[in-house]
């Protein structure tokens, strides 16, 4: 009996220690998995994060969020599961920093990738992938070369097709307009751009190839990487044929201090309160590697944020992208300007 207190000492540091040992193991199972929060349809990023997966161990699980994603993290405050932010347009990356969901990342890894006017100079934000503003042309037509300004030009009166210029994708556009040439010649710009429709601005990009076949319009504004996708369509579907329609030409600013082409951005962030950051850095350092950004190109039809990676056979007949030096970041402080331009010339009516 004098034993028995010894012995039971014995036994609650025996189930100590085992908890530690289990509470160890479990620590170090939620710690190969990985929250991604993306407003990006799964299935064109599913084949990247299954690469991920079979490389490193690490399982992705992907809460896709249509509209919201800001309110959703916030609401769920710092229990939130997510781990990695990831969006399209820029003005949705610096919402996220400034919303205050988002931590720095120094890597030097994301840095050596990515160049300087595609992250956030706080570290904040990087970008993955590039979707060029291109001008989709009929392919007949001898067309080599263009300026965004010239969309404006008489000559093309009425046969300029685009999307409603309230489009994320358009207002950047016009937002980089504003940047380059100021607030009143981006107004005198769009006002004859208007007038050189040859239908209302709506639909998608793929229209813009659309109306082209069916001699709607001669010439549009659209990103590439649709075209990527509709070249290689099955043959014989509609959207083959209105990838055959036309011929892409990457327009630059004329501004001298530019001369290169607008992009707008996917990109990602880890967020603040990432209950397993470690493994949310690896995913964006990952999805930066040759392996992934070549996935990014071939899959998509995104253009790679990294040089030297290969392309698909459809972008690269692009020729090379020349990027608009401009800082993302100065774009998107005229995004507000850009919208309200929108609706001051009547753009979409």
């Amino acid at each position: 009996m004098q034993n028995q207190p010894g012995r039971r000492q014995l036994f609650r540091t025996t189930l100590l220690a085992g908890a530690i040992l289990l509470s160890g193991m479990t620590f170090g199972a939620s710690a190969q998995e990985v929250n991604l929060y993306t407003t990006r349809e799964p299935r064109l990023i599913q084949p990247l994060l299954d690469e991920f997966t079979k490389d490193t161990g690490v399982k992705v699980t992907t809460v896709f969020v249509k509209d919201g994603l800001i309110e959703r993290v916030k609401a769920e405050g710092d229990k939130s599961p997510a781990d990695v932010l990831m969006t399209v347009d820029i003005g949705n990356l610096l919402d996220l920093v400034e919303a205050g969901v988002t931590q720095p990342v120094d890597s030097e890894v994301l840095r050596e990738a990515i160049p300087e006017n595609l992250r956030g100079a706080d570290n904040h934000w990087y970008t993955l992938s590039l979707r060029d503003r291109v001008a989709y042309v009929a392919k007949e037509l001898d067309v080599g070369a263009i300026t965004y300004e010239a969309f404006a030009d008489p000559r093309w009166k009425g046969k300029v097709c685009i999307r409603s210029g309230q489009h994320p994708y358009n207002t950047a556009l016009i937002a980089a307009m504003i940047a380059h040439n100021g607030l009143q010649a981006t107004e005198d710009w769009l006002r004859n751009l208007k007038s050189n429709l040859g239908r209302k601005a709506a639909g998608g990009d793929r229209d813009v190839a659309r109306d082209i076949l069916g001699g709607i319009c001669d010439i549009g504004i659209a990103n590439a990487y649709y075209v990527g996708r509709m070249k290689n369509a099955e043959p014989g579907t509609d959207a083959h044929k209105w990838g055959e329609a036309i011929k892409v030409v990457r327009p630059t600013f004329a501004n001298e201090k530019s001369r290169g082409t607008h992009v707008n951005i996917s990109g990602a962030a880890v967020a603040k309160h990432s209950p397993n950051r470690e493994q949310a850095v690896q995913l964006l350092e990952y999805l930066v590697s040759d392996k992934a950004q070549s996935m990014y190109a071939k899959a998509n039809y995104e253009y790679p944020v990294k040089e030297g990676v290969e392309l698909d056979p459809v972008v690269a007949s692009f020729g090379d992208l020349v990027i608009d030096p401009l800082p993302l970041t100065e774009i998107a402080k005229h995004r507000k300007e850009a919208s309200e331009l929108v609706d001051k010339v009547g753009f979409n009516d």
